[in-house]
């Protein structure tokens, strides 16, 4: 009795989602062609994060190593990007990372990366109000909150102030939002803006190209001396010197909060039904807009980081302070008014991804049903919308910037983990049968070989095509693959333990790598489906699993602090899912 009851708690977490006919490639509704997607991307991933982080990695994280920072999380983003791209090929619907999950890895996983989804989305609007802020703080000279002090609470203590400013850009996004959530030319607006801020990010490479200077990449500790930051021997908060002050564990630091740079690109599968040719136009525009996103950020850190000493750099709108540095005034104000758009860009509409999530998750009977009303009727997503910027302004006014930041990379970096888990595995399934349902019942010729199972049978499988059986063996090599790469990680942390040569630590190291190569060895032996599609992950296994250490081993580099936040946030979904969500569900 109790192995039943176990085995239908089992399925019940990894029933799928059947997924509905997709739209025809040929309907009227499909008007998005792979300019307007890479526009879509572009626009959507090239936001306020180039003007805000490097205040926050480079002057105290990574120094001028910031650009390396960039091409870190550029790389674990594209690695990413490549398994949306084949995800998207295969499953032509709109949705996101939580459809994907669902109708491939089962209910349970669903539930977690909507419930990630969810936070990263309220996290992203802590970080616009921030933004919006800050931008205005810059505005006024860097005298917001003393404006806001003698105008409204003269004799008010700071903290009042502060909830004041918050208040103040609060009421002003939503005001923004419920009046362009109907505007019809909204597209137009949004490529209009997104051309503006692409040619001030360009301006700021140029320029930065123009008037930098390579000393400020090999800072010693004379000019910090002479900049009257240091009066002693020891740097201290500003680091060690040269190209890389904060060392290589100040540049997996950076890499992981500056991975928020680079969460826009998967706006791309939410137009899946609105593409003209999906199968072929999501991957590519994805991969595309990716590359064009790194190629600006990479630009603008080099720039920024020529242009200005890193220990310079203060938190706010940094690139516009640049031309104050250089003493190119109405620089200054042209790069501002860039930022001003790339804020503008992401308020129109802000609030649909987090809405449509949250339906979806209650039209599923995950999440409450009154919430499967927040996308209809008059009202609803209006109050809806206040809501959800009441809590991102409770999260900006109690978390701080940089929590903010690495609340939102962390979610990301655990669904592009997901992600890639879920590559490894659908290429290895056999074909699906019988009007499109998985065969749930292995063959007699299967169950006699997994009964007959040999170190030989994994290596050298008789079948060349995918069966049931193979399916099996990959989906568990997967799953102890990611549990041996994040033991790996958790070693690797302790990274000065290695460099002493303590043989015990390297012993562990050199045990968790021969385990790792022979489960990618098994996984590599097995069939792949040879199911024609327009777009496949190259090299598998080892970019899926190569992206899937990159994501964990950036994830280990966060602080406790924001672990504990997500952890609460985690057992909040746990009680959710568990107490509600898997017993309404509707699938059987």
């Amino acid at each position: 009795m109790l192995c039943q009851a176990l085995r239908r708690f089992g399925k019940k977490l990894v029933r799928k989602h059947p997924l509905e006919l997709p739209v025809p490639e040929t309907a009227p509704a499909r008007s998005l062609s792979t300019l307007d997607l890479v526009v879509l991307g572009v626009g959507n991933t090239l936001g306020v994060s180039v003007y805000i982080l490097a205040g926050e990695v480079a002057r105290d994280q990574a120094g001028p190593s910031f650009v390396i920072c960039i091409l870190v999380a550029g790389l674990t983003s594209v690695l990413a990007g490549l398994c949306y791209g084949e995800i998207s090929a295969r499953i032509p619907h709109s949705g996101s990372a939580y459809l994907y999950s669902y109708v491939t890895v089962g209910e349970l996983w669903a539930f977690i990366t909507g419930w990630f989804l969810i936070l990263t989305t309220f996290a992203h609007i802590g970080i616009r109000i921030w933004a919006w802020t800050l931008f205005f703080d810059n505005l006024f000279g860097n005298k917001f909150s003393l404006t806001l002090q003698e105008t409204f609470l003269p004799q008010a203590p700071g903290i009042f102030v502060e909830i004041l400013g918050f208040i103040v850009m609060f009421l002003l996004l939503l005001i923004m939002e419920l009046l362009t959530r109907n505007i019809r030319q909204l597209s137009l607006v949004t490529k209009t803006l997104t051309l503006v801020k692409v040619l001030a990010l360009g301006f700021v490479i140029i320029s930065g190209f123009l008037k930098g200077d390579l000393h400020n990449w090999k800072l010693t500790e004379d000019d910090y001396i002479k900049a009257g930051l240091n009066d002693t021997s020891s740097l201290g908060l500003l680091g060690s010197g040269g190209f890389v002050p904060f060392g290589f564990q100040g540049i997996l630091r950076g890499s992981a909060t500056c991975i928020y740079a680079f969460t826009g690109f998967n706006i791309i599968v939410t137009r899946v039904e609105l593409a003209q040719n999906p199968k072929c136009s999501i991957p590519k525009s994805i991969m595309i807009s990716l590359f064009i996103c790194f190629l600006v950020y990479f630009g603008v850190s080099a720039a920024l980081t020529l242009m200005v000493p890193y220990y310079q750099l203060q938190p706010g709108s940094t690139l516009p302070e640049a031309f104050l540095h250089i003493g190119w005034v109405p620089a200054y104000h042209c790069v501002n008014f860039g930022f001003f758009c790339s804020l503008s860009t992401k308020v129109f509409g802000n609030m649909f991804p987090i809405r449509q999530q949250v339906y979806m998750m209650a039209k599923d009977g995950l999440l409450f049903p009154v919430l499967t009303r927040i996308q209809t009727g008059t009202y609803m997503p209006i109050l809806a919308t206040m809501i959800i910027f009441i809590v991102g302004t409770i999260m900006a006014f109690f978390l701080g910037f940089t929590d903010l930041l690495d609340l939102r990379s962390i979610g990301a970096l655990l669904v592009f983990s997901l992600q890639a888990f879920i590559v490894l595995i659908l290429r290895y399934q056999p074909e699906r049968k019988n009007g499109g349902k998985e065969a749930e019942v292995m063959g007699e010729n299967e169950r006699n070989e997994m009964q007959s199972l040999t170190l030989q049978a994994l290596f050298f499988p008789g079948n060349p095509a995918p069966t049931a059986f193979s399916g099996w063996v990959v989906s568990v090599c997967s799953s102890l693959l990611v549990l041996l790469l994040t033991l790996l990680c958790l070693v690797l942390a302790r990274w000065p333990g290695l460099l002493s040569g303590d043989p015990w630590w390297i012993t562990v190291v050199v045990l968790l790598l021969v385990l790792i190569t022979g489960m990618t060895g098994v996984i590599w032996r097995q069939p792949q489906s040879s199911s024609p599609i327009h777009f496949k992950v190259p090299g598998l296994p080892l970019l899926p699993l190569l992206s899937i250490f990159l994501n964990i081993y950036l994830m280990m580099q966060m602080t406790a602090g924001t672990w504990a936040l997500f952890g609460s946030w985690v057992l909040v979904g746990f009680a959710v899912y568990f107490g509600y969500g898997i017993r309404h569900s509707p699938i059987p």
